[in-house]
């Protein structure tokens, strides 16, 4: 995150009392340590006894940790935790939250003018790049039920002796790609023994928010019925015509520099229509996309990709009894003579992911609205 400029609202520029630190609040990463094999091989005059001792694999020295029978030496993971070291990079669907400091620079032993720093409010707000106007951001943690009176009664404005702290924590879903910019608002008053002032300053910090997943999409429609059923309908009584199926398709690429693990993939349909999982959330309920916990959920490394399918099936019916015998297409095509257009197009709606990454951090997004023309 860089420091975009300091700005200040005060006729008289002088030194603020008060300072800001904004840290991002990132999950830890887990260190990898590579056992090394013993680099003599017993040779053929010694003893069985010492042959065995020699044999044995890895050398303790070059394990991270002392082996046991609950973590043995093969396993690739040390109990470390690596802290990022920089800013890190911030994907779409991830949640953006970082700590928010205003500090009190006066020192105690020597403040000769008997300065004091009172009513002291922290605000934030998000710039994002398909919004004109930045969005006010809300200040946690959270307050529980029991607390709810105190909390609010302290963030309304909270005074700071000297080297004391005002911490805040802040949290954004990250929908969007481009810079955002995020703007810290600080305000306080500076009492003195005779008088005082109301100082305000802002400073604003912008970030890249990249890709996390590139999802395409191809739509097919379903293969006419075999010849064996054509003829089985044509002896039964007659009936509304058939529905129409679609097969989507959707390829999920991991554009990130993180592994995730996908935790479902879900179809959010418009009214009328239904569809049937072929992913491996199939085994949980057909068109749920939850996963059961005896299934095997897809890793994806940086760079891999995950191909789903739904089957998208028309039915019958409506939310009104004006359309209750007519079905998404026959609106469809309604609505595409009515705008003078030569085709009727079908939305299916938006396809929902989420995933988790390394540290159990969970990510979201959904796609725009999915859909398929239909020729008249």
């Amino acid at each position: 995150m860089s420091h975009q400029r300091y700005l200040s609202h005060d006729p008289i520029k002088e030194p603020h009392s008060v300072s800001v630190k904004v840290l991002r609040l990132s999950c830890p990463s887990l260190v990898p340590q590579y056992p090394i094999e013993p680099p003599f091989k017993p040779s053929t005059t010694t003893t069985a006894a010492a042959a065995a001792t020699a044999a044995a694999s890895p050398l303790p020295a070059s394990l991270a940790y002392h082996p046991s029978s609950t973590n043995p030496s093969p396993f690739l993971l040390s109990p470390i935790l690596n802290l990022p070291v920089s800013f890190g990079s911030a994907y779409v669907g991830e949640t953006f939250s970082c700590t928010l400091c205003a500090n009190n620079d006066l020192d105690s032993s020597t403040t000769a003018t008997k300065r004091q720093i009172r009513d002291v409010r922290v605000e934030a707000e998000m710039k994002t790049p398909g919004q004109a106007k930045a969005q006010s951001l809300e200040l946690g943690p959270a307050p529980s039920q029991e607390t709810a009176a105190a909390a609010a009664a302290a963030a309304a404005s909270t005074d700071l002796a000297p080297g004391g702290t005002l911490q805040k924590i802040v949290s954004f879903d990250l929908k969007e790609e481009g810079n955002h910019v995020l703007a810290v608002t600080v305000s306080y008053y500076e009492a003195a023994e005779t008088s005082g002032r109301t100082r305000t300053f802002r400073k604003l910090y912008q970030f890249i928010c990249k890709p996390s997943l590139i999802v395409r999409t191809k739509v097919g429609v379903l293969e006419a019925p075999t010849v064996a059923a054509k003829k089985k309908r044509q002896q039964q009584p007659p009936s509304p015509s058939p529905p129409r199926r679609w097969v989507l398709e959707a390829q999920l690429e991991n554009c990130s520099d993180d592994t995730m693990q996908l935790d479902r993939v879900v179809m959010e349909l418009e009214p009328g229509l239904t569809c049937r999982d072929c992913n491996w959330t199939a085994g949980a309920g057909a068109g749920t996309g939850t996963a059961s916990a005896g299934v095997q959920k897809p890793v994806l490394q940086p760079g891999e990709v995950e191909q789903v399918c739904f089957v998208v099936e028309t039915r019958r019916g409506g939310d009104d009894e004006e359309n209750e015998q007519e079905d998404v297409v026959a609106r469809a095509a309604r609505a595409a003579r009515a705008a003078g257009g030569p085709d009727a197009r079908v939305v299916f709606g938006v396809l929902g992911i989420g995933w988790r990454g390394e540290m159990g951090n969970r990510g979201f997004l959904s796609t725009g609205k999915l859909g398929t023309r239909v020729v008249r």
